[in-house]
């Protein structure tokens, strides 16, 4: 590690320095959620002032955090231990809503920065936790218009007819013709609060993005197809490629200011200089009898067992230039991941026009 340049961490707008000492290892315990604590190893030193309001009061100081209750459980660890840690080792007192009930996580001490440690110490335990979720939400360019679904379902028989022997292939692996779309980035939303705001933050990107449109639908072409990884013989995924009509760069460029404006946001994870725009039609997740979501754990999770890719090779050679047709693309979708709705699109959670 250079020592010049440690990573950083960003939470609520603070900048903290990781230094590395050692590392141990530890073995796990059944339902021991200690691993989620921030690890001994690691020192922070905070770079900026607090953006926290502490209250003063008779006896000290009093900060109180928003904390979605799902990690209550992890904050206050196995038999309270890891609660109970935390207050030995920043003499604060730390209150936990009851379980399941929204509320704040409330912190008190006699010195100011004893509670300041304490709220980055359990800021840390949210952040930790966070980044192990599967992701709940995602913003997106829907591309179910029936023109495109139209066009899709084509090309779905077309490929079926004419390459269903070649290896991996078979119908389930096929997108819902109704839940075609473009992902501009995911999101890991733990409460109704934390979608809420996720709901405001895309409201307050429409300004900029009626803007770049002026206010206009963007007139889009669906044509070719791509995959993902550097072998035709071995696909998981193959998507149609979308441009705009005009060659502008005006799709690309919303995209990538709306991942901006949630990474700094900080409810979303940048992974790339730039989003990949594509509509997935074909995907071995969703294979019939390959993982699924597991109902136990609160949320949604993934079984691990390997997928099955399949031979591209001769549909990329039949199919490369297809056509599936044009639409005017007009909103910026919030939405849910696992659930549909009445139209078999994802249940949206918010929306934006570019009109």
């Amino acid at each position: 590690m250079d020592v010049l340049r440690p990573p950083l961490i960003n939470i609520n707008g603070r900048i903290y320095r990781k230094n590395f000492i050692r590392e141990e290892q530890y073995e796990a315990e059944e339902e021991d959620f200690s691993y989620m604590e921030p690890p001994e190893s690691e020192e922070l030193e905070a770079e900026t002032s607090d953006t926290h309001f502490f209250e003063k009061i008779d006896n000290g100081f009093r900060c109180a955090i928003d904390v979605p209750a799902f990690v209550y459980k992890y904050i206050i660890g196995k038999k309270g231990e890891t609660r109970k840690r935390l207050e030995s080792e920043t003499k604060t007192t730390i209150n936990i809503p009851k379980h399941g009930v929204e509320g704040q996580i409330v912190v008190t001490g006699t010195h100011k920065s004893a509670v300041s440690s304490a709220i980055t110490r359990i800021e840390l335990l949210v952040d930790n936790f966070r980044k192990k979720q599967p992701f709940t939400h995602f913003l997106s360019f829907p591309l179910n218009d029936p023109k495109i679904q139209e066009g899709f379902l084509r090309f779905k028989d077309e490929v079926l007819e004419q390459h269903s022997q070649d290896h991996g292939l078979d119908e389930s692996i096929f997108q819902n013709p109704a839940k075609l779309h473009m992902t501009i980035g995911t999101l890991t939303l733990l409460s109704a609060s934390e979608v809420r705001k996720a709901r405001e933050h895309l409201q307050d990107c429409q300004n900029f993005i009626r803007n770049i449109t002026g206010g206009k639908p963007l007139p889009l072409q669906v044509a070719g197809i791509e995959y993902m990884n550097d072998d035709p013989a071995m696909v998981d995924v193959l998507y149609a490629k979308v441009n705009t009509k005009d060659g502008s760069d005006k799709l690309q460029v919303i995209a990538d200011r709306l991942v901006e404006y949630f990474v700094v946001a900080e409810q979303m994870t940048r992974e790339w200089d730039r989003v990949k725009l594509h509509g997935t039609v074909i995907n071995t997740l969703f294979r019939k009898g390959a993982p699924v979501e597991e109902a136990s754990g609160g949320l949604g999770r993934q079984t691990t067992l390997e997928r099955e890719a399949f031979d591209a090779r001769n549909i990329l050679k039949s199919f490369g230039a297809y056509n599936f047709g044009e639409l005017e693309l007009n909103t910026v979708s919030l939405s849910q991941r696992y659930s549909a709705d009445s139209t078999g699109y994802y249940t949206s959670a918010g929306s934006v026009s570019f009109s």
